[in-house]
């Protein structure tokens, strides 16, 4: 038993130090012949010109069946055009609506989400916005889906005891 964990601590010990990589100095782009040049990569954060006025709306309570909408706010804080690419809800009841055309530096702009509840209780949806290519944002839509009652409204007697009347 003890031949079996010191064969054990020796065999990891040898992988870890074989998966130790030597660091390279490739000054001016040099390439070794070990592996292929790399090119040089800006490691500061593009400017984040979309801004949201806000990322969450609750609808707080409505009814099972009948369609919700809200519109959320968006505006383009940079010098140049920004360009939604795409908008996409976490799943088919969430529908996001929005204009496919360049929203110009300063302007404004509308995602338009429509939210139809099939079942009953509490929802937290997600809707994520990618922009600009390479970046993204997420909104969230939430609130309780009460269960509509099945059938027409109940007879009222006092409505039934009218039109019996007569003049």
């Amino acid at each position: 038993m003890k031949y079996i964990s010191s064969s054990l601590f020796v065999l990891f010990l040898a992988l870890g130090v074989n998966a130790q990589q030597p660091a390279h100095d490739d000054h001016a782009g040099h390439n070794h012949g070990t592996q292929p040049a790399k090119p040089a990569v800006a490691l500061t954060p593009g400017e984040d010109v979309l801004k949201l006025k806000e990322t969450e709306h609750d609808f707080d309570k409505i009814p099972q069946g009948k369609p919700v909408y809200y519109n959320f706010e968006i505006v383009n804080t940079g010098k140049t055009p920004l360009t939604l690419d795409n908008v996409q809800a976490s799943c088919g009841c969430t529908t996001p609506e929005w204009s496919r055309d360049p929203i110009a530096p300063g302007a404004t702009a509308k995602i338009r989400v429509g939210y139809n509840a099939a079942a009953e209780g509490t929802f937290l949806k997600t809707i994520t916005i990618t922009y600009n290519s390479n970046q993204s944002k997420v909104l969230q839509i939430k609130g309780f889906v009460w269960k509509a009652p099945e059938g027409s409204a109940p007879a009222n007697a006092s409505v039934d005891f009218l039109k019996k009347q007569t003049l």
